[in-house]
């Protein structure tokens, strides 16, 4: 059943992203299928009806719609608060780890890694075996990629970030997306659109 719905989410331009057992169900994570997710969602009528938070609107209305089609629930990460565990999950999966840096890592999306919603289906699908992690074997050079070092220590400086990409953003930080981010070599072969960090960096300095 499992690759059932992975041809369907796969068809929306989503991927799973990490697949695990809670209680007596699976969830499954649903984030963007690169490199043509961002060229797709451009056209649909969230990102051009000018509300605001197209990308949270569109997930939902694809998210729901697959749900309904196999007969599950959904969890999407701006539900709440209480916000639904997405980190705890993906930790759980056997598909991402924490970096060196504190964000998540994918096995395939590196640090590019991101969710737009979840399936929860009854019963327990059969999911793939854990991989390991690609920190291991890695130079690590998102440890000093970022030029203020806002990411690095023991928690994130939020304020140096926003000041850095505010002001001189000697990285392009702003155009092309976190430097931490794209210094990994799994997210460099992901193929994400500049333009698709640019939209969420954006919405991380609340504009």
């Amino acid at each position: 059943m499992i690759e059932d719905i992975r041809k369907a989410v796969n068809a929306q331009l989503l991927e799973i992203l990490g697949a695990l057992h809670e209680g007596a169900d699976t969830i499954l994570l649903l984030g963007p299928l690169e490199p043509e997710f961002w060229k797709v969602f451009k056209s649909t009528p969230e990102a051009q009806d000018g509300q605001s938070d197209p990308l949270d609107r569109w997930s939902k209305r694809i998210i729901s719609q697959l749900a309904i089609n196999f007969k599950a629930s959904t969890h999407f990460p701006s539900d709440g608060p209480p916000y639904p565990p997405f980190i705890s999950w993906a930790l759980e999966s056997g598909e991402n780890w924490a970096s060196p840096i504190g964000m998540l890592v994918h096995q395939n999306a590196g640090l590019f890694a991101s969710y737009r919603g979840a399936l929860r289906l009854n019963g327990h699908l059969a999911l793939p075996a854990p991989t390991t992690s690609p920190c291991t074997p890695c130079a690590k050079p998102c440890k000093t990629a970022c030029p203020v070092d806002a990411l690095s220590k023991t928690s994130y400086n939020v304020e140096a970030c926003k000041a850095h990409i505010l002001g001189p953003d000697s990285k392009s930080c702003r155009a092309h997306g976190c430097a931490a981010r794209s210094a990994c070599p799994v997210s460099q072969t992901y193929s994400r659109r500049p333009e698709q960090s640019a939209f969420h960096m954006r919405a991380f300095l609340g504009e």
